[in-house]
């Protein structure tokens, strides 16, 4: 996200499981869902972003993300330990290329949630990803989200709302789009499960290859 944002793409091994790329705009609910899904016991390899960003109130290090210091994050970045990364409204932002690697060589069907810009880069790299993109009702449900959540400053948010409004148009560039409505968290998650069932049904199955 962002109008600010470097790129970095990184290369992996051919694999044979779903990589699941979760999508949407800032303040849509994408952390709640996958938490959601975490304790429904979804049979799933969460990859952990790395990020500079500072930590949350509500958020542990380790499981919402991997909260790194800028040194660190440019050291994994020049040693080509990330998939691809971004700069987004002045933080880094990382998938780290083992953790999908790994569990996907490993059998595992994989979850990353990423920025819009980030999916369009995951896109180019594994065309036979599952893009999915979680949408908000309406502008004013995600404004009122944005505000409920109160870690942005006045300009930060006007910035993340002109940016959802222009993430908000590629949302047809996606395989599927789910709308995460207000109070309707397990409707959202039984819909992206529904989902990655029926493509795990598919035939021919989608061959994931991380170009």
């Amino acid at each position: 996200m962002g109008a600010k944002s470097a790129r970095n793409e990184a290369s992996c091994p051919a694999v044979n499981s779903l990589l699941i790329v979760l999508s949407g705009p800032s303040g849509v609910g994408k952390d709640a869902v996958l938490s959601r899904m975490r304790e429904i016991g979804s049979p799933l390899h969460f990859t952990i972003t790395a990020t500079t960003r500072a930590i949350r109130p509500s958020e542990q290090d380790g499981v919402d993300y991997m909260f790194l210091t800028h040194e660190e994050f440019h050291e994994l970045k020049q040693s080509n330990g990330l998939l691809e990364s971004a700069e987004v409204f002045g933080n880094s932002y990382g998938v780290p290329r083992s953790q999908v690697a790994d569990a996907l060589n490993g059998g595992q069907d994989v979850i990353l949630k990423i920025d819009v810009q980030g999916a369009e880069t995951i896109r180019r790299i594994c065309p036979e990803a599952l893009f999915i993109f979680l949408a908000p009702p309406n502008g004013g449900e995600l404004r009122r989200r944005l505000l409920d959540r109160n870690t942005e400053s006045e300009d930060e948010f006007e910035l993340r709302m002109r940016t959802a409004s222009s993430e908000l148009q590629k949302a047809d560039q996606f395989d599927y789009v789910v709308v995460n409505e207000r109070d309707g968290l397990d409707k959202a998650v039984a819909d992206i499960e529904a989902i990655i069932s029926r493509e795990k049904r598919r035939v021919p199955a989608r061959k994931v290859t991380l170009l």
